[in-house]
């Protein structure tokens, strides 16, 4: 561990931040209304930039909480959160997807080529309005051997319409391929996300350095876990390819690779914000809850306390 992230330990990071006023989210309408609704407006509205650093989480780390896709925006603005990764099966749900199941798979497959980008337009103003940007949206299989274009073209425009810059999937060569075209063609990035698959050599492939709009969605936890050093060596190797980190602390693999609070693994947090802040990088730190949930806390809680950590950090 650094000295940074010794320095910005568990114990005086401890303290939750001032939680931002909660948004509770009207369920679906009829026929012809907006999918969501936003019952209330904030007081004031959740504003997690921090010494120009962006700080956003990705919609997963609240899987624990248990409520429908019409929750999420309250869970988020609690955390006091004004940017996220959000999940694809939570932004197809609030724009009226019918429920997946091996049975209805073809009237997903049928919705997605027929729906209104209205809807998630009207999903996109209502995160907005509660002062929440959806900067990427997550639709993991994009690009997959077996993917229409047809199919491809609906995740592209769906996530121009939640006004995202970039969609994320798991780290595939082949997938960057297959959809490399139309990335470029929609100006809409895909990045990448590692699991503990990657070295400090995945990416000097091709697939990857000749195309701008295929990006980096580059988990810093799990980088680590493998690699045993920081990842941000990655950081200054791929300058402009990053599209967004996923903020996670783990143990080396030499220490046993275990998912820790923020500033109790080797993953250097701390040292990795400052460094972006330094460095004015455009791409945001999603925050990823994937250490266990402490008996009498909840997912909201502890995303609240990884927050306040960043703060610490570049503050």
């Amino acid at each position: 561990m650094d000295n940074m992230n010794m320095n910005l330990s568990r114990r005086t990071l401890i303290g939750g931040a001032a939680a931002a006023a909660a948004v509770s989210i009207m369920p679906r309408g009829g026929h012809g209304k907006s999918p969501v609704k936003a019952a209330v407006k904030p007081a004031s509205k959740p504003n997690s930039v921090f010494g120009g650093v962006q700080i956003g989480v990705i919609t997963y780390s609240y899987r624990s909480v248990r409520g429908p896709a019409s929750d999420m925006l309250k869970n988020i603005t609690q955390s006091g959160i004004s940017s996220i990764e959000l999940m694809g099966n939570v932004a197809e749900a609030l724009a009226g997807a019918p429920k997946s199941s091996k049975r209805d798979r073809n009237a997903l497959a049928k919705w997605r080529l027929s729906v209104s980008m209205d809807k998630f337009k009207a999903v996109r103003k209502t995160y907005n309005d509660a002062g929440v940007n959806i900067h990427i949206v997550k639709f993991g299989n994009i690009g997959a051997g077996n993917m229409s274009k047809e199919e491809m073209e609906y995740y592209f425009k769906a996530a121009k319409a939640l006004g995202a810059k970039g969609i994320t999937r798991e780290l595939s060569g082949g997938a960057a391929k297959h959809a490399g075209t139309l990335a470029e063609k929609h100006q809409i990035a895909i990045g990448m996300h590692n699991h503990t698959q990657m070295t400090p050599t995945t990416y000097d492939e091709d697939w990857f350095t000749k195309n701008k709009y295929i990006m980096m969605n580059l988990d810093i936890g799990h980088y680590a876990a493998r690699n045993n050093e920081s990842a941000l060596a990655m950081l200054k190797k791929y300058p402009g390819k990053i599209l967004s980190l996923h903020v996670k602390d783990r143990k080396f693999k030499t220490n046993g690779s275990a998912n820790m609070p923020f500033g109790q693994g080797d993953s250097a947090v701390a040292e990795i914000l400052q460094y972006m802040k330094k460095t004015k990088a455009t791409f945001p730190a999603d925050i990823e809850l994937e250490y266990r949930v402490p008996k009498g806390s909840d997912a909201v809680k502890e995303v609240t306390k990884c927050v306040e950590f960043c703060k610490k950090a570049l503050v």
